[in-house]
């Protein structure tokens, strides 16, 4: 019993109490100031509002999105494509705010959904998208060497 001194019980219940505050305090900071981005991962319909110039029929493509916080993986395929078709993810950005942004190189027979020939060039694209209902995106397609912008809407694909 000699070996309890009262400034070392009143230096130990202190800083307990200490610790147990600052915990309540950063538990109630992150639950009510930290949110987690809503989900966008999977499968788009993307319909352009107009065919890309020297394209025929690049009225439709699919958007592959892949998300991990608010950091995205993405790839465009042809409409035609199939559900379990492995693409490479040739585009990154990021999540904030309801909007994402992609950038990255596509090919020109997946803009155009032509078949792909031997020395397909890439093209440098940029997606800018704004989250509305439902799951639902409107947004703009860039694409270097085209002077303008390509609207367009997304829509998440159902799951077979």
């Amino acid at each position: 019993m000699n070996h309890f001194n009262f400034k070392s019980l009143a230096f130990y219940g202190v800083a307990i109490i200490s610790v147990l505050l600052l915990f309540r305090t950063v538990s109630v900071y992150g639950e009510n100031k930290l949110k987690a981005p809503p989900p966008v991962n999977g499968r788009y319909h993307l319909t352009l509002a107009e065919n890309l110039p020297n394209c025929e029929k690049s009225d439709t493509l699919t958007l592959n999105i892949e998300q991990s916080g608010i950091y995205l993986n993405a790839s465009l395929l042809p409409a035609t494509a199939n559900a379990d078709t492995d693409e490479k993810h040739s585009l990154t950005g990021i999540f904030r705010n309801q909007q994402l942004n992609l950038s990255g190189k596509v090919s020109r027979s997946i803009l155009c959904n032509i078949p792909r020939p031997q020395n397909d060039p890439l093209n440098l694209v940029t997606i800018q998208m704004q989250l509305v209902d439902k799951g639902n995106m409107t947004g703009q397609l860039n694409i270097n060497g085209i002077p303008q912008t390509v609207k367009f809407t997304a829509v998440p694909q159902k799951a077979p």
